[in-house]
């Protein structure tokens, strides 16, 4: 995960996803070269960090992010603005998909770490709207890092 079940940040989680970008660019360097190649890349580190917490660690949406993002931005470095765009677009589409009771629900998710065998948190986490976390206690729970900036779910 990129963030822990209080809320902070998971920096192992953060470092190997932040080497899994750079390595698909800079396959040859040893990871400590890598990061001083961030802003070939990306307009900042903060840029790339805001990518990685954007996929709530899931890799498959690591990627696919960074990979709509490049083919909307067509240059070097990718831009925050650009990402923060592609964000947008992602979230949209995620808002629209959820109706009013899936909302309810996203809502206690946000708030307790967890679900039910309910059918409806069945449906969120297929849909992806929820992900599912491992720590050293147990499985924990948390709504989609992209959906958790829609304005239905702030307080």
């Amino acid at each position: 995960p990129v963030h822990l079940r209080d809320g902070r940040k998971h920096e192992p989680g953060m470092t190997l996803l932040r080497q899994m970008v750079l390595a698909r660019a800079f396959p040859d360097l040893e990871p400590n070269q890598r990061l001083t190649k961030i802003t070939a890349i990306f307009d900042s580190a903060e840029t790339l960090d805001r990518l990685c917490t954007s996929s709530g660690g899931h890799v498959r949406n690591l990627l696919r992010f960074l990979n709509e993002w490049i083919m909307e931005e067509g240059k070097l470095p990718l831009s925050r603005n650009g990402l923060e765009r592609m964000i947008k677009a992602q979230r949209h589409k995620l808002v629209l998909a959820i109706t009013d009771d899936e909302w309810d629900l996203l809502r206690k998710v946000a708030k307790e770490k967890k679900v039910t065998g309910d059918d409806g948190y069945q449906i969120l986490i297929r849909s992806r709207f929820v992900y599912e976390y491992y720590d050293q206690e147990e499985p924990w729970f948390d709504v989609n890092p992209i959906l958790a900036e829609a304005k239905e779910l702030q307080p």
